[in-house]
């Protein structure tokens, strides 16, 4: 589908919608600001989303995905959180640095500049200079852009983010109509009681209060349509206009939140309250979405195996939200209902491969450390003795190459020397920049990240689904295939179908004689949209049904 076009208004400055959370975390405070800025994007606005994120990280890159889900990458190379996604596919718009901000990111600009003198020796206190540091990056990100949407991470009333909340009052005191303030609370249903209770949501408007900050809008989370009665309450209680608090109940696709927010009209009510025009557009692609994926009936069984779902008594999907979301877009294009099965590698490797029986196509998700990947290992050799098609995504494609030195050119005890530092067949190996490094501890945005080229083998399947000779994706590593081993693995069938330009990075893997096996040392699903899946899953998603 083609890319949305949308013009830049140049009749008015960048307007401002904080967006903040009370009650419980999780509410799905990022899809709601997603879902806010594709209707405005549809009307015809520039949008520039923001993440906020409270910890003293520069960055999400450190942090363990079962902390704190997916790591996202940009083109420009920042391992953000994963709304940064979410914004991305809503807004089929690449990000950047601007459209991410953390406590630590502020903090050390800060003392940057106490050591630089910049202050010219004031004493350096959390307002005015922590305050408008975080102003500065606000502005910075609405540059070019009709309206800046500010997700605030964690919920009202934490320790932690409360300066960033004092900033978004400071921003609204110096300039009040071009400030918005947006609040998501949740309505539970006690199952002892069955009724929806709004008090949750009073209690967190008033802690809003509390600081200094009325809410224009209230949006109520719950599991289903909250009804007149409880909005009269919200209204009356939290100082809203009873239609300005909009709906947003549970829904079987995250695409569905845009419609549902623009039935109630929270798109020409926002540009009421900024005085500005409204245009009149609708969400045309989206309705169709929604229908497709409400009507398509025949199911596709996808094994999507990897080591990071295990949190406690839970498993974590979040961990692969882009991956999720690339199927899901892939299946919905081939016109059928994506049947999504969580494998933890380590169960694999305790209870056998009969787990991906009856599954019609497998993918290996991303990973660090020699955790699971034994299960990896034989659920690609399952996948390539059965041509069940394969997708192997960053870590999958190393772990595919290992696979196959193992079990197809006899090198028994082929591995990654991030596994096993001495292993005497190191088919993947650190690259010399990265050890480098690791050596000096240095872990932090260290890794090959960001957009990178590659160049296509031409007839290959990659070339095929990408319909062009030159491409790039995002990466996120530090080792790569050992390419000593190269001449072994190609009188073998194995397929190197995409490299770095100068040739020597090993970017795509495939199998010659296979009904779809390929594996990227990139992560293509930060690249795939809702409206225009990336072309790799694509086409992983009809060989699958093929099969």
């Amino acid at each position: 589908m083609p890319k949305r076009q949308v013009k830049t208004s140049k009749k008015h400055s960048a307007k401002y919608i904080f967006v903040s959370g009370g009650v419980i975390s999780g509410l799905g405070k990022g899809i709601t600001a997603a879902s806010i800025a594709a209707i405005l994007e549809s009307k015809g606005y520039e949008i520039s989303p923001i993440k906020v994120d409270m910890y003293l990280n520069q960055d999400a890159g450190t942090i363990r995905p079962q902390e704190h889900g997916e790591v996202f990458v940009t083109d420009d190379g920042v391992e953000t959180d994963q709304d940064l996604g979410h914004y991305e596919r809503f807004l089929d718009k690449n990000l950047n640095r601007v459209n991410y901000i953390t406590t630590g990111q502020v903090y050390t600009e800060v003392l940057r500049k106490e050591r630089a003198f910049e202050y010219k020796g004031e004493d350096v206190e959390a307002i005015p200079h922590i305050t408008d540091e975080i102003i500065r990056r606000i502005k910075l990100a609405g540059k070019n852009s009709d309206f800046v949407i500010i997700e605030l991470g964690g919920t009202v009333g934490e320790y932690q983010n409360g300066i960033f909340f004092e900033a978004s009052r400071i921003m609204k005191l110096r300039s009040h109509s071009d400030v918005m303030q947006i609040h998501v609370g949740y309505l539970p249903i006690p199952g002892n009681l069955g009724e929806m209770k709004s008090k949750p949501v009073q209690q967190s408007v008033r802690i809003l209060n509390s600081m200094g900050i009325e809410p224009d809008f209230v949006i109520a989370r719950a599991e289903h349509p909250v009804d007149d009665k409880r909005k009269e309450r919200i209204a009356l209680f939290c100082n809203v206009h009873k239609e300005d608090v909009i709906s947003n109940p549970d829904v079987p696709s995250i695409y569905e939140v845009p419609l549902i927010m623009q039935q109630q009209k929270m798109g020409e009510k926002i540009l009421s309250k900024f005085g500005m025009p409204d245009r009149k557009k609708d969400l045309t692609e989206w309705k169709k979405l929604i229908r497709t994926i409400k009507t398509v009936k025949n199911e596709v069984n996808v094994a999507v195996v990897g080591k990071y779902f295990g949190t406690g008594n839970y498993n974590l999907s979040d961990v692969y939200v882009s991956i999720i979301e690339s199927l899901k877009s892939a299946a919905w294009n081939n016109k059928v209902k994506p049947k999504l099965h969580w494998i933890d590698s380590e169960k694999i490797e305790k209870q056998g491969t009969s787990l991906l029986d009856g599954m019609d196509g497998i993918v290996i998700t991303p990973g660090f450390g020699k955790r699971g990947i034994e299960g990896m290992v034989s659920a690609i050799t399952y996948a390539r003795e059965a041509n069940v098609p394969y997708l192997g995504l960053c870590y999958g494609m190393q772990m595919a190459t290992i696979e196959f030195a193992r079990n197809v050119l006899g090198l028994k005890d082929a591995n990654t020397t991030e596994v096993n530092p001495k292993a005497p067949h190191p088919v993947i190996h650190i690259m010399p920049d990265q050890e480098k490094k690791l050596l000096k501890k240095e872990y932090g945005a260290s890794m090959r990240l960001g957009s990178w080229p590659c160049v296509l083998k031409e007839g290959s399947k990659a070339h095929k689904a990408y319909g062009t000779k030159k491409i790039e994706e995002r990466h996120r590593h530090r080792y790569e295939f050992n390419n000593k081993y190269r001449k072994q693995f190609e009188e073998k069938g194995f397929v190197f179908a995409g490299t770095s330009p100068d040739g020597r990075l090993v970017e795509i893997i495939e199998l010659k004689d296979h009904k779809f096996f390929v594996g990227v040392q990139f992560h293509p699903e930060f690249k795939s949209r809702p409206l225009r899946p990336g072309p790799l899953f694509r086409d992983f998603v009809k060989a699958c049904i093929r099969k």
